[in-house]
């Protein structure tokens, strides 16, 4: 049963997914910044054609054979924050938004692939484990050829194609609806499955600087995890989550370049920053000579765009207990508002970390023991690894 439904076309997951709204590679970091604001998107697509949704006057055609048209890579506003947070960019901003969006996209790592809209399934996982975050998929074009692209419409490339991306999310989520295929793994805890990364902890102490867990962000955003912030006897505090920082805007370079990871939990919660460490960081830019960053805290200072959108219910949390000695253990916990970590324990069930997950947008679940010493975390990966291992067991 497993085996069969996962030889279903990847295509099936494209369903009501709009069309990607694109850049070129010939954009500018600027061009990308402008974009993700207006569109208000998360992620955007970057193509090797030289048109894009950027450009509104422009046929889907325009600037370059249309047979050479590439997905390539993806950014996102972490992109932007990291490539900004770099002391030279810092001090002259506004010429590092000049700089061509190349440089946003790594050239060591294959993060985006095209793949056929008749791929299955299990295609698409290994695909995915070998690194892959965004599939591109081609899918029916929605947009007139004849007509002449808004900037909020989405780009066609390849003779008017339009595509799409499935992502680590929509796999799991596919998944998740058929669960009851993949008994008796699903309800197993995830202490028995080897699914518990303890290797690969990316973490910092609370009054650590934040910029010395720069490096680990990228990391983050790269491998789809976190960076825990933790404290001196190893407990969770809290995360400088990629999905957090995703939603701020590139004022918050200024914060981690100046700022301790604790105070950038504070910086980043919910309502926007606190007026004094708005104040604290303008002062650190000042004593290192750094003041024309001040400029990307804005007339208002505010580093994060509107959070009504993010809350999330915690029903879901109650609902998913773990039974240990004879009594109740919540299943996930709340330690920081909003660089707050999502945490599960040794000893919960695969399908309630995936349910976790889901819940709260994220693509990791930390795990902790019952004291909140960091132990692991768990991530969409390492769940389509142990999915992966169960077939290949069935074959």
């Amino acid at each position: 049963m497993a085996a069969r439904f996962l030889l279903h076309e990847v295509s099936d997951l494209c369903l009501a997914k709009p069309a990607l709204r694109s850049l070129s590679v010939t954009n500018t970091v600027a061009d990308a910044l402008s974009a993700l604001k207006r569109l208000d998107e998360s992620y955007l697509s970057v193509w090797s054609c030289h048109h894009s949704s950027l450009k509104a006057e422009s046929s889907p055609q325009e600037g370059g054979k249309a047979e050479d048209c590439r997905c390539i890579g993806r950014v996102c506003m972490l992109d932007i924050i990291c490539f900004l947070c770099k002391p030279e960019n810092l001090s002259s901003p506004a010429t590092a938004l000049q700089s061509p969006i190349s440089v946003l996209i790594p050239n060591n790592l294959e993060l985006v692939r095209h793949l056929e809209p008749n791929a299955s399934f299990l295609e698409a996982i290994d695909h995915m484990l070998e690194g892959v975050q965004n599939l591109v998929i081609r899918i029916e074009n929605r947009i007139s050829a004849r007509k002449k692209l808004s900037s909020l419409d989405s780009t066609l490339h390849n003779n008017n194609l339009g595509y799409c991306w499935v992502t680590q999310e929509d796999v799991i989520r596919n998944l998740l609806n058929s669960i009851g295929l993949f008994s008796p793994i699903a309800g197993n805890p995830i202490n028995s499955l080897g699914v518990i990364d303890t290797n690969n902890l990316l973490a910092v102490y609370y009054d650590d600087p934040a910029s010395s867990a720069l490096d680990l962000i990228a990391e983050s955003l790269v491998d789809q995890s976190s960076v825990a912030i933790v404290d001196t006897e190893g407990k969770l505090i809290g995360e400088i989550s990629p999905f957090t920082l995703n939603s701020c805007d590139e004022g918050v370079s200024a914060a981690i370049a100046t700022l301790s990871a604790g105070d950038l939990m504070a910086y980043i919660d919910c309502g926007g920053p606190p007026d004094e460490l708005v104040q604290l960081v303008k002062e650190r830019l000042e004593e290192q000579n750094l003041g024309a960053a001040v400029e990307l805290l804005g007339e208002e200072s505010s580093g994060l765009t509107s959070w009504s959108s993010f809350s999330s219910s915690t029903s879901s949390d109650e609902e998913f207990n773990s039974m240990k000695s004879g009594k109740h253990v919540g299943y996930s916990a709340r330690l920081v508002r909003r660089a707050e970590a999502i945490v599960c324990y040794p000893w919960s069930s695969l399908v309630a970390v995936i349910v976790q997950a889901i819940a709260h947008r994220v693509s990791y679940v930390w795990v902790v023991e019952e004291d909140g010493t960091l132990t692991g975390v768990v991530t969409f990966a390492g769940i389509l690894k142990v999915f992966r291992e169960h077939l290949n067991s069935l074959s």
